[in-house]
């Protein structure tokens, strides 16, 4: 037990404590912001604006950007179904993202049916792409071709062969030219 002059000292301790409390608290206003009157009014319609507007579509953006990135993927690694992935994923937006983890794992799998099909795993579009670059500078590659033959039977000593592939080419040109006309 504590002796009784010890439990009197307490009530005597928060008294004056209280008392410096009360006055503390009586002489400030207490304010819930920094901001008072028009400017607070302005503030708060300004982040109104910023939640109800901006917030939104900057949460659709990234949730759009997200739900593409299956599709990015699967263009990047030549996936041959990447036609496929990219409805998966437009899917997804309308489904709320549910069908987006499938279009993530379909898009970094390897498509093992294609290639036992196909005898490959990537898409064979780039490769189509290319050769549909090469063949439109056809035209040049016939003119350059030619200029080495006459360049070959000007030095003399060439082949009779080469000359009948030189004429060949000559009566080429003015097709290439009248179907890269006609492609215009």
């Amino acid at each position: 037990m504590l002796p009784l002059a010890s439990t009197r000292a307490v009530p005597t301790r928060i008294g004056p404590l209280a008392a410096a409390l009360a006055a503390l608290l009586a002489a400030a206003p207490a304010h819930a912001s920094f901001m008072q009157g028009e400017t607070l009014a302005k503030a708060a319609n300004v982040l109104a604006i910023v939640v109800l507007v901006l917030v939104p579509v900057i949460g659709i953006a990234v949730f759009w950007l997200v739900h593409i990135l299956p599709e990015k993927i699967a263009h990047k690694r030549n996936h041959p179904q990447t036609e496929a992935i990219q409805v998966l994923c437009l899917l997804s937006l309308v489904f709320g993202g549910m069908l987006w983890p499938i279009a993530w794992l379909w898009a970094y799998s390897k498509p093992v049916l294609y290639k036992m099909a196909y005898g490959t795993d990537k898409l064979a579009q780039h490769d189509a792409e290319a050769a549909a670059a090469k063949s439109t500078n056809l035209s040049d590659d016939v003119a350059q071709l030619r200029a080495d033959l006459d360049q070959l039977v000007s030095q003399g000593g060439a082949p009779a062969e080469l000359a009948s592939i030189r004429d060949r080419l000559a009566a080429l040109e003015p097709r290439l030219a009248a179907r890269a006309e006609g492609a215009r």
